[in-house]
């Protein structure tokens, strides 16, 4: 049976050697706290017995060598935006945070590439390169909080996947160290590489399991020329996502994002953000369709042939936003989504199932008898272009979260598990964490099973980030499960 180590008085000095005394937090109980849960919630907080804050890949090495040695878990941590429980170290030892490593290294306007730190965040990435032109595609929502670590860790997607792709799409290179302590390049400023298997391609949403990313080379493009964004109001859900194919090509090319929100979505955000939609007392979904043209004409032609096939498939009217001010307005309530079901219940859990957009509608079918199933809302919005639909099943009132965080796993797993006989996945954008695993290691046993060969190989002592993805082998110091009952701070 594998076992860990402690975190002792004597780990702790040799950290401080490493990295200096201010930057490892050991006795301050507040500080390791706030380093204990992600978005996942309060309710699968585990904390950390140390955090050190790295500033290098020297020391990042240094400190995995430290840890390898010692057999004591390191999670490495970027923003803590995520929503599986990625970054939560669940069998305490050492957090390993990147906030210290938030530097845009290179702008290369000849390669059309950025060479970033990992705790780079996103959108401040995105407003450097189109300072000088150029443009990063591979965001995602979270985009204003969210570090490009982070990202890649989870090859999260967000609305522009439809055309642009998911990050992993726009990871040409990555510094990496792995568990043991070595530091290896894979990939770089070049875009052709056939030189044998593709460990770049592994370690991109590799969860930080495999190794550890210190710098990270990423694609540039020129900007894309105008943009405009249609706000279209649908009677119903379903003829909402029944559009959703028959949109793809109605501007004589792929617009930029398909987003979805429903009524129940748009009520909570409306209350949330103090704002309204047009029809919001109508309207069973709308869709947020972004489309780009390299001109001011060309652009037009574009949202008029979309707008007119929304019509003709249903919708109550088509909005267009084509300057900043208004496409802000649109955008807001969809990026305030999370938050505004938050402020009805602290401990929302969602999901990030995707499937074939042919099988959206009966997706969407059986959220709904679930609904009604457990007499609870669940509300929907996501990426409909790409079949990627967030469900957040909400607490009744009156009911305890502890009450009520088995129930909504058990609503989660349904749709995750009908989302994989439909062709579809478990996860499509956030990763697995150790929320999602079990139902991981239910829906891909095979794929499961390869996982763990892989992570023995790049991890032998099982030292980097425990428990994610699948539960480790011989874990003695025992890593909660998911679906045990948690103590609401």
């Amino acid at each position: 049976m594998r076992k860990y180590g402690e975190v002792t008085l004597s780990v702790v000095e040799s950290l401080r050697e490493i990295v200096g005394e201010r930057n490892v937090l050991y006795e301050e109980a507040d500080q390791l706290e706030s380093y204990a849960n992600d978005e996942a919630g309060a309710l699968y907080a585990r904390p950390p017995e140390a955090v050190v804050k790295v500033r290098s890949s020297e020391e990042v090495s240094q400190v995995l060598k430290l840890a390898n040695r010692e057999r004591i878990p390191v999670t490495p941590r970027g923003a803590g935006s995520g929503l599986a429980g990625g970054a939560v170290p669940l069998l305490g030892g050492i957090v390993l945070t990147f906030e210290k490593m938030n530097r845009v290294l290179e702008i290369d306007k000849v390669n059309l590439v950025a060479v970033v730190e990992p705790g780079v965040v996103t959108n401040d990435l995105c407003r450097m390169v189109a300072e000088e032109g150029l443009f990063y595609a591979g965001y995602p929502m979270s985009v204003e909080s969210s570090f490009v670590g982070g990202n890649v860790a989870c090859n999260a997607g967000g609305a522009k996947v439809i055309k642009y792709g998911a990050t992993v799409a726009h990871v040409l290179g990555l510094e990496v160290v792995v568990p043991t302590g070595e530091i290896i390049q894979l990939g770089g400023k070049r875009r052709k590489d056939a030189s044998g298997y593709s460990l770049l391609r592994l370690l991109v949403g590799s969860e930080g399991t495999l190794g550890v990313f210190t710098k990270i080379y990423l694609n540039l493009i020129p900007q894309p020329g105008r943009v405009a964004d249609l706000l279209v109001p649908f009677p119903s859900v379903e003829e909402a996502i029944d559009a959703v194919p028959k949109l793809m090509f109605a501007g004589k090319g792929l617009p930029v994002a398909i987003e979805f929100m429903d009524r129940v979505s748009v009520k909570h955000c409306a209350a949330y953000v103090n704002a309204t939609l047009p029809f919001q007392s109508e309207a069973g979904a709308y869709l947020i369709l972004q489309l780009e043209g390299r001109s001011r004409s060309e652009l037009q032609d574009i949202y008029e042939a979309t707008g007119n096939a929304c019509l003709e498939h249903g919708a109550l009217e088509v909005f267009v936003a084509d300057n900043p001010f208004a496409s802000e307005r649109i955008w807001n309530m969809r990026r305030n989504w999370l938050e505004a079901l938050k402020a009805t219940d602290p401990h929302v859990n969602t999901g990030d199932f995707v499937v074939p957009i042919s099988e959206i509608p009966e997706m969407m079918g059986f959220i709904a008898e679930l609904s009604e199933e457990y007499k609870t809302e669940i509300p929907c919005a996501g990426h409909a272009g790409d079949g990627n639909i967030h469900p957040a099943p909400l607490r009744p009132d009156g009911m305890e979260p502890n009450r009520w965080k088995p129930i909504t796993e058990e609503i989660l797993e349904r749709i995750a598990v009908t989302a994989s006989r439909l062709g579809g996945a478990v996860s499509g954008e956030h990763g697995i964490g150790f929320v999602k695993r079990e139902i991981l290691a239910q829906t891909k046993p095979l794929e499961v099973a390869w996982m763990r060969r892989l992570k023995e190989a790049f991890d032998p002592n099982g030292i980097l980030n425990p428990g994610k993805l699948f539960q480790a082998n011989g874990e003695a110091r025992g890593t909660p499960d998911a679906k045990d009952p948690s103590e609401a701070p």
